[in-house]
């Protein structure tokens, strides 16, 4: 029977129960996450949204130090709305993905304008904010209001994919998948405001990351193991079926690493697109198949820079749609040498402190032999 065909035949009684083995596991094997409610204890919308917005596409043991880090600094989203973007930006170097900071600040600024300081409360209100998409207005409905509703992020797909079978391929398969999920939702009783919507999305999120792993997954210890249908088969690590990735063209680039004593030569890019708004040194664009020469010729002019120094190697990055290629020169200029226009002097001793995106690290880390 194919997946889509179950989905529409009535439940067996072991199916119907799975959503509440699922809590009941849950109860028992709950990760202590930062962001995470105390059992019995009412999520903080705040907490919620940032850690779901720091989590896009990022690691929890990653998100984990920036996430305090953000607290500590801005412990509402009041706080966050008043801050400016540049130190938004500082405060999330080294976590990639940009836009998220931009869109992170450019909502807190809509709540606290917009919404007197307080997050809406439903899917429809939520979406409406800067950068939160469906995933995310589900997944702070379901956690900080407990709106009966399903987010589907990798650790659900992979539960759901496995559970049911799904041998659709994503990103085809979403709908089906979130489908599917909602079956795992506990029942709704009229009246009750407790429908742990919150739980059951958390208790897959756990089950995915800790149990339903992607490599040898611990089914034994699974809750939902006997009514599985890729553990019954043998199959369940091939789950979920993906399409074959594209990877983007190599494109290439140069970045120019200049000193000025202990002063390094930096610039900030444009606001919008690729890192939008972060700190870099001056460098060429970034095109396929360029050539060192005309790399080279998109150098920053300085006085007193007659001839750049090449760095022996490459500085190699990979973005979500392409991988690039570095070559890094290097010069040092006279003490009172002037920044070319759009660019200044920063100390070399408070670089931790300026928002460079990781491959600018690595360009400036290259550079200063670091």
């Amino acid at each position: 029977m194919s997946s889509r065909a179950a989905a529409k035949t009535k439940p067996t009684d072991q199916q119907a129960d799975r959503p509440a083995r699922l809590l009941a596991w849950y109860d028992r094997h709950r990760r202590r996450l930062p962001w995470r409610a105390e059992a019995g204890e009412r999520a903080d919308p705040y907490r919620v949204w940032l850690s779901e917005i720091m989590l896009q596409q990022t690691t929890v043991r990653a998100v984990g130090p920036y996430f305090e880090k953000f607290l500590s600094r801005w412990p509402d989203v009041t706080a966050l709305g008043r801050a400016s973007l540049d130190d938004v930006l500082r405060m999330w170097a080294g976590l990639g993905y940009y836009s998220r900071a931009r869109n992170l600040h450019a909502c807190a600024v809509v709540v606290l304008n917009n919404h007197d300081g307080v997050f809406p409360d439903t899917e429809d209100g939520l979406r409406a904010l800067p950068g939160i998409g469906p995933y995310t207005a589900a997944a702070i409905a379901a956690i900080a209001f407990d709106r009966r509703t399903m987010p589907v992020d990798g650790n659900i797909e992979r539960v759901v994919t496995r559970l049911y079978a799904i041998e659709a391929a994503l990103p085809q398969a979403k709908p089906l998948i979130k489908e599917m999920a909602a079956t795992l939702l506990g029942p709704s009783r009229a009246g009750d405001k407790n429908s742990r919507a919150g739980d059951s999305a958390q208790a897959l999120m756990d089950l995915g990351a800790t149990i339903c792993t992607p490599k040898k997954p611990a089914c034994a210890l699974c809750p939902l193991n006997d009514d599985c249908a890729g553990h019954a088969r043998g199959d369940q690590e091939t789950f979920p079926r993906k399409a074959p990735k594209k990877s983007g063209t190599l494109r290439r680039g140069a970045a120019f690493v200049v000193t000025r004593g202990a002063e390094l030569l930096v610039r900030s890019r444009p606001d919008k697109g690729l890192l939008g708004g972060m700190t870099e040194v001056p460098g060429s664009q970034w095109l396929a198949g360029q050539a060192d020469a005309a790399a080279l010729a998109e150098a920053p002019e300085l006085k007193g820079v007659t001839r750049w120094h090449r760095k022996s190697g490459v500085v190699t990055h990979v973005f979500t749609h392409f991988p690039l290629e570095l070559v890094v020169y290097t010069a040092n200029v006279p003490p009172r040498t002037r920044a070319p226009d759009g660019m200044r002097w920063v100390p070399v001793a408070t670089l931790d402190g300026e928002a460079f995106p990781n491959v600018m690290r690595k360009a400036i880390a290259h550079g200063l032999d670091l």
